[in-house]
């Protein structure tokens, strides 16, 4: 079953949201806050998605980290800090089978369906 990853208040989770209710697709949501984000889901959205496109820096929580952990990224140290800040994984993530997608696309979403 199709799985949807992210936080229940975001507008890109929403839009997701309504747009798999709208077509009648059966998913699973997980919310990082209320589910909690493991290392190990982590290690395999980075091994699909690269974990440099796991890190939302257009995010407020990006903002308030320091230049050193802003500068200093790497595989480990940017799913630390993913996994200290689930609100820095960029979201929507939508799992189907072999198939992720980050971020929401109405076209993406249909192709993948």
């Amino acid at each position: 079953m199709p799985t949807l990853y992210g936080i229940k208040n975001c507008d890109s989770v929403k839009k997701a949201r309504a747009w798999l209710d709208q077509h009648n697709v059966v998913y699973e949501f997980y919310d990082y806050k209320v589910d909690r984000i493991h290392l190990e889901l982590l290690q395999q959205f980075a091994q699909n998605l690269g974990w440099e496109t796991l890190v939302n820096k257009r995010s407020t929580t990006w903002r308030q980290l320091s230049d050193a952990q802003q500068q200093n990224l790497s595989a480990d140290t940017a799913l630390q800090l993913l996994l200290d800040y689930p609100t820095l994984i960029k979201r929507p993530i939508f799992a189907t089978g072999n198939a992720f997608l980050i971020g929401f696309n109405a076209d993406d979403y249909q192709r993948t369906l």
